[in-house]
């Protein structure tokens, strides 16, 4: 049996899931995944590649249906920024960017220019004629990122948005993820397998096992921007606490630091 219900107007609650199992033809890819959040910011759930955090970010989204469990939502919408970003080729830039607010309906005087008010904060401006293919794959990914968060919704999931760019793109794109945030009132949910990663974007780290994915232990990154530098002592040694439970052999009940 699984359930997806609303969180009471009066609960603080932005998400809980209880007991989540998922299965496909046999095989157990989620077991017992329980956990809650009060309206954080920057969530990342970190897990080996392959472990089922995709799978569970579907069931999140309610494209995929769970096995068991219970899913209480404290918001209304989401938007999903998938792997591969999926820009349209057929779209120009600016046309991929708008789409949100087209669906909505809002007329295309309106629609252009608030994807236009954007485009400089996020490194586009000067390419809104260009297609897809026309722009590296950092500018892709911004843009898919920019075409996400124009969805308006209160919540983002980001599924590996960087896991496909290389080392320099991928750690120049953290740190301008990290510069915007401030600026969009939204909380985000991230995936990645990326230990540095992680502790460099989040407020909490949910921890996953290997596949059948159960959580292993949720973190708090309690780091100032400044604390932020990957050069820095405090980032290292949070580092440092993630990998010492990705390295134990035995694991008990779940743990937060």
């Amino acid at each position: 049996m699984h359930s997806y219900q609303p969180i009471p107007a009066n609960k603080s609650t932005l998400l809980k899931v209880e007991g989540l199992d998922k299965a496909f033809n046999g095989l157990e890819v989620l077991s017992d995944i329980n956990f809650t959040l009060e309206n954080p910011n920057f969530v990342t759930f970190l897990g080996p590649s392959g472990c089922g955090k995709s799978t569970l970010f579907k069931i999140l989204l309610e494209l995929l249906k769970p096995d068991r469990g219970e899913i209480h939502r404290g918001y209304k919408s989401s938007g999903y920024l998938p792997q591969e970003g999926l820009l349209f080729p057929w779209k120009t830039l600016i046309q991929n960017v708008e789409l949100p607010l087209e669906l909505h309906g809002t007329n295309k005087k309106e629609r252009r220019k608030r994807a236009k008010d954007h485009l400089d904060t996020f490194g586009l401006a000067g390419f809104e004629d260009s297609y897809p293919y026309q722009l590296s794959g950092g500018m892709r990914q911004r843009a898919a990122l920019l075409r996400t968060i124009l969805t308006d919704a209160p919540v983002l999931f980001l599924d590996e948005p960087f896991g496909s760019l290389d080392a320099l793109t991928r750690d120049k794109l953290q740190r301008w993820l990290f510069g915007i945030l401030e600026e969009f009132d939204q909380t985000i949910l991230f995936i990645t397998h990326d230990v540095e990663e992680a502790v460099f974007l989040s407020e909490t780290i949910i921890l996953f096992t290997d596949r059948p994915a159960h959580k292993k232990a949720e973190i708090s990154v309690n780091l100032s921007k400044t604390e932020r530098d990957k050069t820095n002592e405090d980032f290292f040694n949070y580092q440092k606490k993630v990998f010492t439970y990705i390295e134990e052999e035995k694991y008990g009940q779940d743990q937060s630091f």
